[in-house]
């Protein structure tokens, strides 16, 4: 297996670039986890202090021993490290579910872990593409080239960290994450396969966290999948319009 990339490491964490289709943790029918691979890599256990899901790619924190472990994870439910992703979703958002809004709060609940809990989501739409794409060919008035699909580069901060948030909020406001077969729009997901969009569109960019008495921020590229997109599709270099 490809060694994980390191970002930064102190005596207390690291952080990692975690690939899209890693799994963070082990369990039934997961190979090759990443606590187990990087624990491995390193010659020392780790310790996880918050989860990615395993589609998503990004900055995850892991500690070096369990009291580092426990540290950072209560700053993480103190709000004290703030984490911004960025998505490619189908659509403008529609927190209201009529008018498209350019940029705001959700504001709702989610099922986490057997309960339902509270989810607090802020979003930015960054620009909007009109992507092309081949004609299905089920219809005569049908010309090839003539579908198209709205494509939204979003940059999302977290208020509330809870399973599957920014994909279950995304999808509420009727602008579900590209990729995400398990809560987007698995029409616009197959329509999104014919122009090579596979791979769950979220990475989980930006991380900024108390270290040393100040803020530290980190940032790190789009992953390939998603680099590809906004490469190929040039609009999205284009702020969007509030």
């Amino acid at each position: 297996m490809t060694p994980f990339s390191i970002i930064f490491e102190n005596d207390e964490l690291l952080l990692i670039n975690k690939p899209a289709g890693v799994s963070v943790q082990g369990g039934a029918n997961i190979f090759h986890p990443l606590d187990e691979e990087l624990s491995a890599q390193l010659g020392y256990k780790i310790h996880l202090v918050h989860r990615l899901d395993r589609e998503t790619s990004g900055i995850l924190v892991v500690a070096k021993d369990s009291a580092s472990a426990a540290k950072w994870t209560k700053l993480f439910s103190q709000r004290e490290v703030k984490k911004e992703y960025v998505a490619f979703c189908t659509g403008i958002p529609s927190p209201d579910g009529k008018k498209t809004k350019m940029e705001g709060t959700l504001m709702g609940t989610v099922e986490a872990h057997g309960r339902t809990q509270t989810a607090e989501l802020h979003y930015k739409v960054e620009s909007v593409a009109e992507i092309d794409l081949p004609s299905d060919g089920k219809t005569e008035d049908r010309t090839p080239g003539t579908d198209k699909i709205t494509l939204s580069k979003i940059r999302i901060r977290l208020g509330t960290g809870r399973m599957h948030q920014i994909r279950i909020q995304m999808a509420k406001a009727l602008s579900p994450l590209a990729g995400d077969d398990k809560h987007g729009d698995f029409k616009a997901n197959k329509r999104l396969r014919k122009i090579g969009i596979k791979k769950l569109c979220l990475a989980a960019v930006r991380l900024t966290l108390p270290l040393d008495g100040t803020e530290r921020t980190f940032e790190i590229p789009l992953p390939d999948h998603m680099e590809k997109i906004e490469r190929e599709y040039k609009s999205f270099g284009a702020t969007a319009s509030k």
